[in-house]
């Protein structure tokens, strides 16, 4: 990869950033010099921890990375990833399963921007809870800490 393309998007859900999360980010780094987390606003899934929060906590988390920027947007990602001058797209999954879905949206973001996707998964064992399984988790009063990066905190 050439320095200049050497910048990447990790476009975010709605939910909270768990230990798979940070593990992506982590292997992420090892193939580009700089990533963008992107907190999406979407009115149909707003998430349960409002999007400034999220961002806050993240910002915090990160904030002896100097690689690692948080962000929020509110259009397309791959207008997003054109506006902050990224050219691949990190996409991080949990199993096999999620492999060919996530083939099919490269293809697709691809086709609308020119904008690559590298798909990475976290270690199986960071992995094996979703971000929506820990929100139903947390909707059940269950404590969802060890599923969080150590350090990462939420105000909620």
């Amino acid at each position: 990869m050439n320095n200049e393309f050497r910048r990447a998007l990790f476009p975010g859900s709605f939910d909270p950033f768990t230990r798979g999360h940070a593990d992506i980010v982590e292997r992420g780094l090892k193939l580009f010099d700089h990533i963008t987390i992107a907190v999406g606003h979407n009115e149909q899934k707003r998430g349960w921890i409002p999007i400034e929060e999220r961002v806050r906590a993240l910002r915090e988390f990160y904030k002896d990375e100097p690689r690692v920027q948080v962000e929020s947007y509110d259009t397309l990602t791959v207008d997003f990833a054109r506006r902050i001058d990224v050219h691949f797209i990190l996409r991080g999954i949990r199993s096999i399963n999620d492999y060919e879905y996530e083939l099919q949206i490269a293809d697709i973001n691809h086709d609308l921007s020119g904008i690559e996707t590298v798909v990475l998964f976290a270690q199986p064992g960071l992995a094996n809870v979703s971000s929506s399984i820990i929100r139903e988790l947390a909707h059940y009063g269950r404590d969802i800490r060890e599923w969080l990066p150590e350090g990462l905190t939420y105000q909620i």
